[in-house]
């Protein structure tokens, strides 16, 4: 400290020269922390002490602040041994501070948002040869895993890559037909082939698609083909919920009638359907340009011809004015059906026939057709594959088809 007597260099003793000079290149003090420490007046005399005695160059003009603040790797001076030190432990603290910072970032990452980063990070870091010099015995120690870990994990990580190519290898082959077909009706599929490989969880299924970007986006269209304003005699909801309500038990109980729009690059066109309400089953279809009633009732006798039984059958409709028309009803009186429509304009009260509308437009009409005759040829495939080999969740997961001929 500064007592206020002036001071001359012959006060102070040479040891503690030497000793203030050797703190100072060591790096332990600058020194003008020197100077404040010890009391040492004069703005320079720290520095003559430096030029005289000191083992570095002091020459005119060196700071030793400049020389403290430097790059560590670019010093403007040669630095004594116990300043090598001292700058070397600092690095360690800063590499050892940015390691616990950087494995903090990895826990909170693993523990509070579920991403695991460790296995696949560490695998693509040493084959990409992201650090250099790096070696596998090293990389594992950091990892806190044995080598034997290390390579069990890589076999184990090739493995379910090649597991994962045959999945899709199935999963392409079966959408060449069916291009939209959902992942759980694609895991019935699987696990209904003799083939072990293609034994899949479901979930790991979802993970599979979703990574190669195969998940099926839903698609929702809308156009309005049902006109219920009319003079014609409407009939009552037999499958509303009630009393009253029939239940299909079998094949050719219910029908279900709908028509959809079916839009071509020349004009545009309609499709009638007529489904089995138990087993799914389209059992008549029609392709045709108008909204009239002797087109929409092809697809009624269509499925007439394929009827294998003579039970009581009825037939559910909206109240489009093609359904309560006389030519309809007179088709209906002819073979003894049972004739059940919606309350007003509910596509709920339908759904059955309406989902089969969907399925065919969002899975299997993906591309708009030419003409009238070339939507015909892709209507007869869509409802080929849709009877005999698409699954359906409410059969579960059996074809159609399958369904039909059990009974």
């Amino acid at each position: 400290m500064d007592s206020g007597e002036r001071r001359s260099q012959r006060d102070y003793t040479l040891t503690f020269k030497l000793a203030v000079v050797d703190q100072v290149e060591k790096g332990e003090l600058s020194y003008k922390e020197a100077q404040r420490r010890y009391g040492i007046q004069g703005k320079s005399t720290v520095l003559v002490w430096l030029r005289k005695h000191g083992r570095q160059d002091w020459s005119q003009g060196a700071s030793i602040r400049i020389q403290r603040n430097c790059p560590m790797g670019e010093p403007n001076l040669p630095l004594t041994p116990e300043q090598r030190i001292k700058e070397l432990e600092e690095k360690l603290a800063l590499a050892n501070q940015k390691a616990q910072f950087f494995e903090a970032v990895v826990d909170v990452l693993k523990n509070d948002y579920g991403v695991s980063v460790g296995k696949k990070a560490t695998r693509q870091v040493l084959s990409q040869g992201q650090v250099k010099d790096l070696s596998i015995t090293r990389a594992c120690q950091f990892m806190g895993i044995s080598r034997q870990a290390y390579y069990k994990r890589n076999r184990a990580y090739d493995a379910r890559v090649s597991h994962n190519q045959q999945v899709m290898g199935f999963v392409l082959e079966t959408r060449r037909q069916q291009p939209r077909l959902g992942t759980r009706k694609l895991h019935s599929l699987m696990h209904a082939k003799p083939d072990a490989a293609l034994k899949v969880g479901r979930d790991r299924l979802f993970d599979i698609l979703r990574d190669c970007r195969q998940l099926v986006p839903r698609k929702r269209a809308y156009h309005k083909t049902t006109d219920s304003h009319h003079r014609f005699r409407r009939h009552p909801n037999l499958l509303k919920a009630g009393p009253e309500q029939v239940v299909a038990t079998g094949p050719e109980q219910v029908w279900v009638a709908d028509i959809t729009y079916l839009p071509t690059q020349q004009s545009v066109a309609y499709l009638s359907l007529v489904t089995d309400a138990y087993s799914r089953k389209i059992v008549g279809h029609h392709v045709h340009e108008s909204l009239h009633t002797t087109s929409v009732i092809q697809a009624l006798k269509k499925a007439l011809k394929q009827r294998r039984t003579g039970q009581p059958l009825m037939h559910h409709s909206d109240r489009g004015v093609q359904y309560c028309s006389e030519l309809y009803q007179r088709l209906h009186a002819k073979h003894g059906i049972t004739c059940s429509m919606t309350d007003g304009y509910d596509c709920y009260q339908n759904a059955l026939a309406e989902r089969v509308n969907g399925i065919l437009k969002t899975e299997f009409l993906l591309h708009r057709p030419k003409d009238l005759a070339e939507a015909t040829r892709m209507i007869d495939e869509s409802v080929l594959i849709y009877n005999s080999k698409r699954p359906h969740l409410a059969l579960q997961y059996k074809t159609p088809d399958a369904v039909h001929r059990a009974f």
